[in-house]
């Protein structure tokens, strides 16, 4: 069930939004804001009637009021339609007196409706709000800080019009020169603009850019010293080595007499070759 404390718009794109699908009369987003004609007729900017405001809390910033001029009825406000024609509550701004009127209508009429002379800049934010028990009319300068003037005892067909309720935002006069009231910021406070534009851009003076030279070179490498690697050197040595040895020998002879052997070995003589570094 989409609550109405769901349904926001700043009005800032210029386009009327889906939410609003049963807009009448002519109304138009401009400069930022929802604006209703205030004509003979009547016109609104209004919902679907698939809303509920069991549990809901809603504001509005008035931002133009229609001018009473020759008019002997003029208005304009935020109320929220049930699903019988003339049964609804909310907020009537009269032209005519300057009154705020807070009022819980059936049959388009409420008898002990509540009406305060009208401020445009202390009442500039309408809220209406329903907690279960009851229902608050507030009002505030700037969305921030709000002042109760009105509680009401929940009417039941509140809590019994789930996704049957449709909001209207209307203007509407019997006389005099037409103009529009203006509502904007409907649930929010964020006000960032959306504006579609063109425009012609025309350049002052061109835009050069220095080029950044590259370059390509050849160089003949010329070495101012000779490069010597010192060289390994190996040596070789020879020794002469001599050795003596003596051979002996005993035997027994038959004649029982000894015989002794003495042999010297030639002298031998060794070459070594041994590398050296």
């Amino acid at each position: 069930m989409p609550s109405l404390s769901t349904l926001v718009d700043n009005f800032n794109d210029n386009v009327i939004g889906p939410n609003w699908g049963n807009s009448y009369g002519g109304v138009t987003e401009t400069g930022g804001k929802a604006r209703v004609p205030c004509t003979t007729g009547f016109a609104g900017y209004q919902t679907a009637y698939s809303w509920t405001l069991a549990g809901a809390s809603l504001f509005v910033k008035v931002t133009t009021v229609p001018t009473a001029g020759a008019a002997t009825e003029c208005y304009c406000g935020m109320l929220v339609n049930s699903g019988t024609d003339g049964t609804r509550i909310g907020f009537t701004i009269k032209a005519v007196g300057s009154l705020l009127r807070m009022q819980s209508d059936t049959g388009y009429f409420d008898g002990a409706a509540v009406e305060i002379a009208y401020n445009p800049t202390t009442h500039a934010y309408l809220r209406l709000r329903e907690d279960g028990t009851n229902v608050y009319w507030d009002t505030s300068p700037d969305g921030t800080t709000w002042t109760n003037r009105r509680t009401l005892a929940t009417p039941a067909w509140v809590t019994a019009g789930i996704d049957t309720c449709a909001l209207d935002m209307s203007s509407h006069r019997d006389a005099g020169a037409d103009d529009f009231a203006e509502y904007d910021n409907f649930n929010t406070l964020a006000d960032g603009a959306v504006y579609t534009a063109s425009a012609a851009l025309t350049a002052d003076g061109a835009l050069t850019a220095a080029a950044t030279p590259a370059y390509f070179a050849a160089a003949d490498l010329s070495a101012d010293t000779d490069l010597n690697a010192a060289a390994t050197l190996s040596a070789h040595a020879a020794a002469s080595l001599t050795a003596n040895s003596e051979l002996g020998a005993e035997t027994t002879g038959p004649d029982d007499s000894d015989v002794n052997l003495s042999v010297r070995a030639p002298t031998s003589r060794w070459v070594v070759s041994k590398p050296w570094k």
